[in-house]
């Protein structure tokens, strides 16, 4: 999904990005559906035939989706999950910036900047050089301003624009730390960064002048300059999607070479 605009579009694979007809201020996608928040703080999921959208939930700041569940912030700035088989949200923390959901751990940074992660740890997911799962969410790190995480793995964007990464490192998406098996402390991979994203295997970064750096599986460990003039971007399993200053839409697999979309 992408807002391009004002406008907000869905698709899967390679089809034709549809439009759809919601003044959306954040989209996600997870699994099996596609979520939209709209200007009057409610947030929506739709089917893959991208009709009859349900309502979740109101009263909704800000969200983020993934295979296991959905995290939602409350202008409160209180944190909120519902996991997949529940019917009823449970409070997590106050006092919340933002949150992402990984497929094997879930993590959520404070106002202050404070990291705090709970889920599975044998792969280093936690960033605090254990192997030790909590029942409870734990702080990992701090001064951070963004987190990003999929499978096994998590990429944070520090205050400083510092991009660190930790956990399951077969193919290097969080960097030559751990190449080939895991990294069980945070590491830098990149810095003057401003947004980050991870797939499956590989990690993209934009940097500050609008330059798309990516790396891991088919990319290397090290970053790799994609493109220039990068507004947004996003990743997916296997996949990438960017939005450049001037509107355009771009969608790759990881390792080929960028192809814009046609929105009209």
């Amino acid at each position: 999904m992408a807002i391009i605009n004002g406008v907000t579009y869905a698709w899967q694979g390679n089809d034709k990005p549809k439009q759809i007809k919601v003044e959306a201020i954040q989209v996600g996608v997870s699994q099996n559906a596609f979520y939209t928040l709209n200007k009057s703080n409610e947030l929506h999921s739709y089917s893959d035939k991208l009709e009859n959208p349900s309502l979740e939930m109101t009263g909704v700041a800000k969200f983020a989706v993934g295979r296991s569940g959905i995290f939602t912030i409350k202008h409160d700035d209180v944190l909120w999950w519902k996991d997949n088989s529940a019917k009823q949200s449970i409070k997590i923390a106050n006092n919340v910036d933002m949150a992402a959901v990984g497929d094997s751990a879930n993590y959520y940074i404070t106002k202050s900047g404070d990291l705090f992660v709970k889920g599975k740890a044998h792969r280093g997911q936690y960033g605090d050089g254990k192997l030790a799962t909590s029942k409870t969410f734990i702080q990992t790190a701090s001064k951070v301003a963004k987190i990003t995480a999929h499978t096994g793995h998590a990429i944070l964007l520090s205050k400083n624009g510092d991009v660190m990464g930790t956990g399951g490192n077969i193919y290097g998406p969080v960097g030559r730390h751990g190449l080939g098996d895991k990294a069980i402390v945070w590491s830098k991979i990149l810095s003057d960064a401003r947004a980050i994203a991870t797939g499956s295997s590989h990690t993209v970064a934009i940097k500050q002048d609008g330059m798309l750096f990516a790396w891991g599986n088919e990319y290397g460990p090290e970053p790799v300059a994609i493109m220039a003039g990068v507004k947004a971007v996003a990743a997916g399993s296997s996949t990438i999607i960017a939005i450049t200053r001037d509107g355009t839409l771009w969608q790759w697999d990881r390792g080929k070479k960028p192809q814009a979309l046609s929105l009209n």
